[in-house]
């Protein structure tokens, strides 16, 4: 039995096929972002060539596919969802509009914030109240909820999303109001706010719940007309996807919630950054993952992720829990452009999967990084991968010419220089976003530089960071769709409870634990065989009157007051510099991590090498502005085995990326076949 990896990119949809024994292929087709799926199974596909088999035989013989995606992502970029209507409570129809008083950029009080996903007038406030201690006050008028539905129907409105006042309390009057829209509507699709996150927060609850229901239609269709062409092609068993928390789940539960799908792709990186992790011996990474269009950057730290309870997505708000996963707009199709003051920008915008960089021959026109890497010579002309794409020198010369150095009135080559070097600051302060402003120092961590453009940039910015080493995945040009394959079946249970750190209130902890293990064990029946998932108890902790809280792990076995104050003190020192030593501590929330562990990767033993490596020959490369141009040897990235040593300034080229590495930087294959940079 194989298992299969699918990662839809914005240019590429990268498949990777774990086969029996542990042996591991790759396959990248160009992404169709008018039809996703048709990306799928054109690497479906290409996959079954490559390994010599039929489409029915690779799939008929998978036990496990695992899927990530962005369409829950770019539906809402594009606001290409499903018509909604909101019920709340009464007197609350604008909350949603309301919002927050934080801004992204404090100083910026002109630029508006998002147009709400549901106009005003589909906003509708029904008569009925629960208290905040979740005693109901006054009923629920279920012909408010009619009325309501007499609208929405006249205005064609495709799905509900519902969230009342103090609904994460208790969720009864959110239940009545789905028995009465299921009895008067029965085909009318539902999001309730008590059921996808039950948090304290009217605004984030209800943003939350809008998200679920306008994107709902769109990424449940999709997801169950892939799964149903799957099945007619030959796969047996149900899809899998990966959620934003970086575990997976199968399709047939994703349907409850897919707002949890928000950030399916890049977080599958988790899995990866493990599975490598293994291989180069190091559970403190940081990783830097580019692909065509962006920059995702994320961290384990001794070997666990950071998650953050909600994110932003074009302006609206998220409150699911999430990998803390910074992404900028930093890739191989990156935009580089002249403002009218004289100023070079690079990104954020991209030139996506058609036409491309400008060297593509595809249409494009625009001044790219791959462009410029290709001016510098440190990307080479001609066929690289499967042959479907050719670079072609000529283009993209005469791309950044025109559209830099024109305007600038420089070189084409000192326009690709500094394209490549505004790229590199916007990723190091990437990295610094998610390490330095988190309290940790980056020096201390492996960088792993991955995706198809990051091994080219990788030592740079490490060497900037004061990182000692620099890991590049032999497939990094398929970094998630590997990760997928490491990712464990995950559920998160959540409850709020405000209360003081007090004994009493400990005391009610196991109790509470209690019932949220249960829901988690219960909403992961049937996942994985069965198996039974390992639980990890969270306590969320604030000083009385703060935001944001600190999340620290609980034993009941053995923790007490000390402990619990002693970590969280810990965090909060090293999160915000200061602690508070006569502040009181509250509890704010508790909850339940589940995971089933998917059978892991297998490191490759890889070829040991022999002899000296001999180049394939050498390129004219410029190095930087010091050294200028030198001819420096290229590699065949195939042609080295493990325990090969290298000296830069070399190139190594690779099927799905190519490394760059510096004067100074010696290069070394480990043993997993992947590629080990010092940084001297």
């Amino acid at each position: 039995m194989n298992r299969i990896g699918v990662d839809v990119g914005g240019t590429f949809t990268d498949l990777v096929v774990e086969q029996q024994g542990g042996a591991i292929a790759v396959f990248k087709v160009p992404s169709v972002p008018a039809d996703p799926s048709r990306g799928v199974l054109d690497a479906v596909a290409a996959a079954a060539k490559g390994l010599g088999v039929s489409v029915a035989q690779l799939l008929g013989d998978c036990e496990w596919f695992v899927h990530g995606s962005t369409i829950a992502t770019n539906t809402v970029l594009e606001r290409k969802g499903a018509k909604v209507g909101m019920l709340t409570t009464e007197g609350f129809r604008d909350s949603l509009e309301i919002r927050r008083g934080i801004r992204p950029n404090p100083w910026d009080h002109r630029t508006p914030f998002a147009e709400p996903l549901v106009p005003r007038y589909l906003r509708k406030g029904i008569r009925g109240r629960i208290d905040v201690n979740g005693k109901e006050l006054t009923p629920l008028n279920a012909d408010d909820i009619r009325a309501a539905l007499a609208e929405f129907e006249q205005e064609g409105v495709e799905t509900v999303a519902v969230c009342f006042l103090n609904a994460y309390v208790n969720g009864v009057h959110e239940e009545q109001a789905a028995g009465v829209i299921r009895a008067a509507a029965p085909k009318m699709a539902l999001s309730l706010s008590s059921r996808l996150a039950p948090i304290l927060g009217e605004y984030e609850r209800g943003s939350t719940t809008v998200i679920d229901a306008f994107i709902r239609k769109r990424v449940v269709t999709y997801l169950e007309a892939l799964g149903a062409r799957l099945k007619e092609l030959g796969f047996k068993g149900e899809v899998t996807l990966v959620q934003s928390n970086g575990g997976a789940i199968s399709l047939s539960r994703v349907s409850k919630a897919p707002v949890a799908l928000c950030l399916s792709g890049p977080a599958a990186g988790i899995g990866a950054m493990r599975y490598f992790g293994r291989a180069c011996g190091s559970d403190d990474l940081i990783c830097m993952e580019i692909g065509g269009t962006s920059c995702d950057v994320s961290m384990l730290q001794s070997g666990r992720a950071q998650i953050i309870d909600g994110f932003d997505i074009a302006g609206f708000y998220v409150a699911m829990p999430a990998i803390d996963i910074h992404t900028v707009g930093a890739g191989g199709g990156t935009i580089a452009r002249v403002d009218g003051a004289g100023l070079l920008h690079c990104g954020p915008q991209g030139a996506g999967a058609m036409p491309g960089p400008s060297c593509y021959g595809r249409g494009g026109t625009d001044a790219t990084t791959t462009d410029a890497l290709v001016v510098l010579g440190r990307m080479r002309e001609g066929a690289i991968g499967d042959g479907s794409v050719v670079i072609d020198g000529t283009k993209a010369k005469a791309a950044c010419a025109e559209k830099i150095a024109a305007p600038l009135k420089l070189s084409a080559q000192d326009a690709a220089v500094g394209m490549i070097q505004l790229l590199e600051q916007n990723l190091l302060h990437a990295v610094e976003e998610i390490s330095v402003k988190r309290g940790l120092n980056p020096a201390r961590y492996t960088l792993i530089a991955a995706g198809g453009a990051g091994p080219m940039h990788g030592a740079t910015v490490g060497r900037a960071l004061g990182c000692k080493k620099v890991y590049v995945p032999r497939h990094a040009g398929a970094f998630c769709a590997l990760g997928m394959l490491d990712s464990d079946i995950r559920h998160d249970a959540y409850k709020v409870f405000d209360a003081p750190l007090g004994d009493a209130e400990l005391a009610r902890l196991p109790g509470i634990f209690a019932e949220l293990s249960k829901a988690a064990r219960d909403e992961l029946k049937g996942e994985a065989s069965g198996a039974e998932p390992v639980l990890r108890r969270v306590i969320d902790l604030v000083y009385k009157g703060q935001m944001r809280s600190v999340q620290v792990d609980y034993d009941p076995k053995t923790d007490t007051l000390a402990t619990l104050k002693g970590a969280f003190e810990a965090d909060h020192q090293r999160l915000y510099g200061h602690i508070k030593p006569i502040t009181p501590i509250r509890f704010t929330a508790l909850r339940v991590i589940a995971t089933i562990s998917a059978s892991p990767l297998a490191a490759p033993a890889y070829a040991k090498g022999s002899g000296t490596p001999t180049p394939r020959g050498k390129r004219r490369v410029f190095l930087d502005r010091r050294r200028g141009w030198q001819d420096i040897p290229v590699y065949d990235g195939g042609g080295l085995g493990a325990g090969h040593a290298l000296q830069g300034p070399l190139i190594i080229e690779e099927r799905t990326t190519t490394l760059f590495a510096g004067p100074d930087d010696h290069v070394t294959v480990d043993a997993a076949g992947n590629f080990l940079i010092e940084l001297r």
